[in-house]
Order: C-alpha cells, then structure tokens, then sequence
C-alpha cells in the first residue's frame, strides 16, 4: 500500500534558474512512478532524487498564442486599475487558467527516503519541493531476501509484483506564469484538489534481488476531487453596467487512467532510474463566471531522472 499526502501552494519559475528553480517550480503530487515490484527489504533504507517534466496537453490546447495575447493585454488593463468587460477573451482565459491548474506544463521534482519495515512492506517520506508525501507498498509476488542475503528463488529475470495506494491533498492558486501575470486579481482562482492513486507495478530483476537493477512496468488508476470557485475584481457584465458577482465554489471530480515503465540500472548501492508515465483524463466541464462551462481533457507525459542510493543495515 502506497499512502501519500501533500498539502502546498506553490508558483512556477524559470528553466533558466537551474535545478533548485527547477525543484521549487513543482507543485502538483508526484506522479512519475520510479519503484520497481520489489519492496525495500527489511531493515534497509533507500535514498533517492528525481527531477521530471508534467507536460499535460489541455492546458497547452487552451492556451495558444491569441489566448496568451488576451491574457496579457486583460492583465495589463486589470493592473491599470481599469475596470474590464466580460467578452469571449475573459471565456478563453478562465479556461486556460482552470487547465493549468488541474494539469500544468511544469518541472517537477522531489527526494525520497524509503525504509523496509516489513518483509513484504516498505514505508517512505517523500519531499517534493511543496508536497509533503509519506507512503508505503506491499509486495505480494517474488522474493523478500536482499543483494547480500537473496531469498529463495531469486536470480536474474525473476518477476517481482506489487500494489499501492496514494492520497494526495493540495490548495493553490492561479499559477504565476508570465502570460497570467494581473489576473489574479481579475479572476480571483481559488482552488483545492484531492487525488487517490492506485499503482500495480511489475518488475523483472537484473541479477539476483535487482543488485544490478530491475526493468518495471505497470498501470495506474487515479480519482480527483476538484473544488474551485472565482472572485472576480473590476470585472463587468458585457453590457459594462454591473460587476459580475462571485462564482460559488464548485465540486468536480474525474478519473484518471495510466502506464508506465522505469529502468533501475547500476551495482548494489547506486542506481541511475530514468522513467516515463502516461495519463489519460477527461477533467470533465467546469462553470465559468457567466454561467458557461468549458471542456477540458488530456493527456498527460511524464518523463523522469532519477539517482538511487541503497544503504543497507544489515
């Protein structure tokens, strides 16, 4: 079993800042799958890093370059203090705002420590850079002995399985990327998001108990709960004769459907792990602030780097 929890508020930076401004740009629970089937053994402790890229295609669909304008040019004349005009531009914009919020285009990464607590159960901490993560696995197909102590039937190829669950909780706020920049004052996004999510990893090993590492592959099923809601300022009707009111907090929830595949490569005690996982989700519609909704859905690549260090303690 894989619990995790996450409680953030985060703000996106540069590429060009480097890997700590790459590391403080995360913002979403991870979800780059880098364990193999076999839990840590008993009694042994894995440290590990992964830096990754969350590229998710709804937020890029709804936020080409004439909506990009739009948003500059309504977050300008909102930093002005000038008072602006519901019309099709505020439509696109809330609806490339709500994309980025349930799936940005973002770096993420995190460091991991992971502990054997049982002979089939691990347990671990999980600092993602904003997220605060704790989980656990159980292992229930393949050996449970370790590289210096192999269990029966271990060797290369030997198959290893193993299931999870995660829970995630979040509250953000409209990401601060450049084209965005204003509107939160306009559009006033608030939101909050819970995620469970339920890995089935399968791993071949290389060498005995993966002392050489293992080659894992599997699939994921998550659900959201979604709530969201805006407070506009100096935002009018299109008649340009009232302010739009508030909209009230809304409540979505979608599921979310995925593969993956990981390679664990390297000798006893450190391992190089490069990952990729793929989502599907349909988010579902979403009520914008006169009464329309918008459509959104996507899919989502992760691809990931990451080190693995064992220590082992007996």
């Amino acid at each position: 079993m894989l619990i995790s929890a996450a409680l953030f508020r985060c703000r996106f930076g540069h590429l060009a800042t480097g890997l700590l401004g790459l590391a403080a740009t995360a913002c979403t629970a991870p979800r780059a799958i880098t364990t193999s089937g076999k839990v840590t053994p008993q009694g042994e402790f894995r440290v590990a890093y992964n830096q990754g890229f969350n590229i998710g295609t709804a937020p890029l669909s709804k936020a080409g370059a004439a909506v990009r304008d739009a948003a500059s040019g309504l977050g300008n004349q909102a930093g002005r203090g000038d008072s602006v005009r519901y019309s099709g531009a505020v439509t696109n914009v809330q609806a490339a705002a709500l994309a980025y919020l349930l799936d940005p285009v973002q770096p993420t990464a995190d460091l991991s420590l992971r502990y054997g607590a049982a002979p089939r159960v691990d347990v671990g901490y999980k600092y993602a850079f904003g997220s605060h993560v704790f989980d656990a696995q159980y292992q229930f197909l393949g050996p449970i002995g370790s590289v210096e102590n192999p269990g029966r039937g271990a060797a290369g190829g030997t198959t290893y399985a193993s299931v999870g669950l995660q829970y995630a909780i979040q509250r953000a706020a409209l990401p601060s990327l450049p084209f965005l920049n204003d509107l939160n004052n306009l559009l006033g996004l608030t939101a909050s998001r819970q995620d469970v999510l339920i890995p089935l990893t399968f791993s071949q090993s290389l060498g005995p108990e993966e002392s050489i590492g293992a080659i894992s592959y599997g699939a994921v099923y998550a659900h959201s709960w979604v709530k969201y809601g805006f407070v506009p300022s100096a935002l009018y009707n299109r008649a340009g004769t009232a302010l739009l009111p508030a909209l009230p907090s809304q409540s979505r929830n979608f599921s979310s459907f995925g593969l993956f595949a990981n390679l664990k490569i390297g000798y006893k005690y450190a391992y190089i792990v490069p990952a990729l996982a793929l989502y599907y989700q349909n988010f579902g519609n979403y009520t914008l602030l006169d009464g329309s909704t918008t459509a959104l859905s996507g899919v989502t690549i992760i691809p990931s780097l990451g080190v693995q260090i064992r220590i082992p303690t007996r």
